[in-house]
């Protein structure tokens, strides 16, 4: 499934694996672009798979002319050895009834490689939350059995809230409570199978409603540095909004080119 850029298959044992489950709102897909783009990570391969709908498009991270014609397709797989971190980018949708197929293929992957952990960033319908969703912080967060005791006090350290069990069946008033995250897309198959498998798993969503969702990246990516310290705060301020994230040069024609001045 992973095949490398180079002649060998570069070794990621005790790498921390980021990647996004494509949700509403795509905003796992905007944080990891934010990342691979602020920390300038290395392509080192790509995932071969029929699960997603085949794409193919310009380097998105580019920074100059002569890289902006780089090709890249719809799952690859960037590093930054120097802090531990690999990134899985995944740039298009799931073809009908593949999406367990490609958690079981990736999660078999992830073991094999021997990664440390694995942080899903994701999102979740922002009209789905209940009373007390809606009056506390929009982030919630998820960890599976493997994965607690090694970041459960440090997690905690910095007040997180989890993500609560709703009703399975939110029209039935007596069916049982269960981890429910609409419009999450494949976060809570990755979730149940890295329970079952064992997978060091920590997943990291934003309620959130379709539109410009690049502030909600944003917050998504200073959420995760709160833990993880990617970067650090520019200067002596330590407010999130010093963070000096860069976004990639694709995002100039997120919602398209300008209006064309013959309309005027």
């Amino acid at each position: 499934m992973f095949v490398p850029y180079g002649e060998s298959v570069p070794d990621l044992a005790g790498f921390t694996l980021l990647m996004p489950a494509v949700s509403v709102g795509n905003v796992g897909q905007l944080a990891i672009d934010l990342i691979i783009s602020t920390l300038n990570m290395c392509k080192i391969g790509y995932f071969y798979t029929d699960c997603l709908v085949p794409m193919v498009g310009n380097n998105p991270y580019a920074t100059s002319e002569e890289n902006s014609t780089e090709l890249s397709i719809n799952a690859e797989v960037y590093s930054l050895p120097s802090k531990k971190l690999v990134a899985l980018q995944l740039r298009s949708i799931f073809i009908k009834y593949k999406s367990k197929p490609f958690c079981e293929k990736l999660l078999s992957w992830v073991k094999s490689s021997n990664c440390a952990k694995v942080i899903i960033l994701s999102s979740s319908h922002s009209y789905h939350r209940n009373d007390l969703q809606l009056r506390s912080t929009p982030f919630r967060y998820l960890l599976t059995p493997s994965v607690q005791k090694s970041v459960e006090n440090k997690i905690k350290s910095l007040n997180w809230e989890e993500m609560e069990k709703s009703q399975c069946i939110p029209e039935i008033s007596d069916s049982e409570f269960c981890i429910r995250i609409p419009g999450g897309g494949i976060t809570k198959t990755l979730y149940d199978e890295g329970c079952l498998k064992e997978i060091p798993m920590v997943i990291l969503l934003k309620f959130v409603s379709e539109g410009d969702n690049i502030p909600d990246a944003l917050g998504l990516v200073e959420y995760l540095n709160e833990w993880l310290q990617i970067i650090k705060p520019c200067g002596e301020n330590p407010t999130a909004s010093a963070l000096p994230w860069k976004m990639p040069s694709s995002w100039r024609l997120l919602f398209g080119s300008g209006l064309p001045p013959a309309l005027f």
